[in-house]
């Protein structure tokens, strides 16, 4: 069996910010154009292939891995679990997935992300969604999201869109041996 280790794309690394990961993180993605084609799924499979592989993820968006089209996969339950299934069941794949409907008052929680290390952000988001989205048969479904997992759902559209947890208002929060280098960096975030 071959070793896929797929490169998640960060803002930064050790030493600076990271201008080309930067720009496809920042790039809005494209619909993937329906039926899906042999080069969709194949996008699709890379993407289910590079979260599984993740495993302390809790969701994981096509841009983060250099594929600017519109899929998002993120657990639906285990979000406690380091070594949970990774069954089909327990997580959700979206393809050109929207938010229809938002219900509640957006609710503060803290937020990591996988293409913004070492940090995490207070960020708000709607305690209830619903999204409109496309599975991997090409087929339209619509789900709703609550509490915990409307966040992640929140967290993994974004990426879409090019934004991500440094671009809310909320609080950063960073290791202390790090200030200097943080200070630095998140003032200089495109």
């Amino acid at each position: 069996m071959k070793s896929l280790s797929h490169k998640v794309l960060t803002l930064w690394d050790e030493i600076s910010l990271t201008e080309e990961e930067t720009r496809i993180l920042r790039t809005p993605s494209a619909d993937i154009p329906l039926p899906l084609s042999r080069e969709a799924l194949e996008q699709i499979q890379t993407l289910v292939d590079a979260f599984l592989e993740l495993d302390g993820a809790l969701g994981l968006a096509a841009p983060q891995i250099g594929i600017n089209r519109k899929i998002v996969i993120f657990r639906n339950k285990g979000f406690d679990e380091e070594g949970w299934s990774k069954k089909e069941k327990d997580y959700d794949l979206l393809i050109n997935p929207r938010i229809t409907q938002t219900r509640g008052e957006p609710v503060k929680g803290t937020e990591g992300c996988l293409s913004c290390p070492e940090i995490q952000v207070e960020v708000y988001r709607f305690p209830e969604i619903k999204v409109r989205a496309y599975d991997l048969k090409g087929n339209r479904i619509s789900k709703r999201y609550e509490d915990f997992l409307a966040r992640i759902a929140q967290h993994e559209l974004d990426h879409l869109d090019g934004r991500l947890i440094v671009d809310y208002e909320g609080t950063v929060y960073f290791p202390k041996e790090k200030k200097s280098f943080f200070e630095r960096i998140l003032a200089r975030i495109p």
